[in-house]
């Protein structure tokens, strides 16, 4: 799995070390409040595992799951539900929790099915963010690296499911996505 990535862009002390400061400020956000966190599937659930431990308030969770990639390494464009949350949201502040922004689409689709049921407050945490492919007017409130336009590994983030158990975040070769 390893000699499919061809560099490590971000380390996993350096993932870590951005983890806790996360964590820091949204427990500083939210003290006081009624936080619901979100985790978007799948590529979340590891940076959501790690933040939530990091959060030191009271917090609920609640897990999401989108698609927009149908297996690849471009987004169709179209986002469908997989998974919806098993709780209602009204009068929770709500964290939505994504592993990347990318072009924008899922997470402004999110919001927008999320805006009616009336919770208090919605905001974005993200781990990574690649402004330079944003399409749809979006930004995080919260996040942790920005990265340039590349498919990135790791860390929760996959190729064909595959690679999610890196601890780090890397770019995959292009032979890697050749060969699958």
């Amino acid at each position: 799995m390893h000699k499919d990535v061809e560099r490590v862009l971000i380390s996993e002390e350096e993932l870590k070390a951005k983890v806790a400061e996360l964590g820091k400020q949204i427990s500083e956000d939210y003290r006081g409040k009624p936080l619901l966190l979100v985790c978007i599937l799948k590529g979340s659930v590891v940076f959501m595992s790690d933040l939530m431990r990091a959060i030191d308030i009271d917090c609920k969770i609640d897990f999401m799951s989108m698609s927009s990639y149908y297996s690849g390494t471009k987004s169709s464009g179209q986002v469908r539900i997989v998974l919806d949350l098993n709780k209602p949201v009204q009068d929770y502040d709500l964290l939505i929790v994504e592993d990347i922004l990318d072009s924008g689409i899922t997470l402004s689709y999110i919001k927008e099915l999320l805006l009616p049921r009336k919770p208090r407050s919605i905001k974005i945490c993200t781990l990574l963010d690649k402004p330079e492919r944003r399409v749809a007017d979006i930004k995080a409130d919260y996040s942790g690296f920005s990265i340039p336009d590349e498919f990135v590994i790791g860390y929760g983030l996959d190729y064909d499911e595959k690679y999610r158990n890196l601890p780090y975040v890397g770019v995959i070769k292009p032979e890697a996505v050749k060969n699958n």
